[in-house]
């Protein structure tokens, strides 16, 4: 029997893999039939790269994906042009009707993509806004301590608290806006990738494949 499934590659902690057939009995990292895609979790949103008319191939011919790879494949249409495809075998679709519906799905499937994409830019851009203020704030706030250490003797005290208090503010929001925006772009990667991969770890795939 032949499996779709991923190939580990590249360095420790930064793993990338490929879309690979193999035979069932190989090694998850062993031998395999064919590369037919690459699958990148690194980027923001997760790549990848996927031969479509290969992948429908190798499924008309009984290759059985992994739990991962068939999250791949329902991505990136493959599993619905296989199923177009049946239509068409079995006569209840023409093959002209089979591609206008699967062009429709690709389109549909690009602007929701798009969406996403445009999404996470506009809060990247909003996020740099919200920094630079915070470095003006910061700035205003040092400009008036250092004007504070020149004021007459009788408000140098009171002038130089309030300053070193605007300091201490602004840093503190800085730390708070950044752990804010960590945590967004965590949430964000994790709504990305679990469209892509149903939160299906490789990890979980080498159990599986391995069993």
């Amino acid at each position: 029997m032949v499996k779709l499934r991923l190939r580990r590659q590249g360095r420790k902690g930064k793993p990338f893999y490929y879309i690979v057939a193999a035979d069932a009995r190989a090694p998850r990292d062993g031998r395999f039939i064919e590369r037919i895609g690459s699958y990148n979790p690194n980027t923001n949103p997760a790549t990848i790269d996927l031969n479509l008319d290969d992948a429908v191939r190798w499924l008309s011919n009984g290759a059985v994906p992994t739990d991962t790879t068939r999250a791949i494949l329902s991505y990136k249409g493959a599993l619905y042009k296989h199923h177009l495809n049946k239509g068409v075998t079995k006569g209840a679709l023409t093959q002209d009707q089979a591609d206008a519906k699967f062009a429709a799905w690709l389109e549909e499937k690009a602007n929701r993509v798009g969406a996403k994409t445009d999404g996470l830019a506009q809060k990247a851009a909003d996020e740099a806004a919200a920094a630079h203020k915070r470095e003006e704030e910061v700035k205003e706030a040092r400009t008036k301590a250092i004007a504070a250490k020149t004021a007459p003797e009788g408000v140098v005290e009171d002038a130089t608290e309030a300053a070193e208090g605007e300091v201490a503010e602004a840093a503190e929001a800085n730390e708070a806006t950044e752990v804010v925006s960590e945590v967004t772009e965590e949430v964000a990667t994790e709504e990305v990738v679990a469209e892509v991969t149903e939160e299906a770890a490789p990890a979980e795939e080498t159990s599986e494949e391995n069993a």
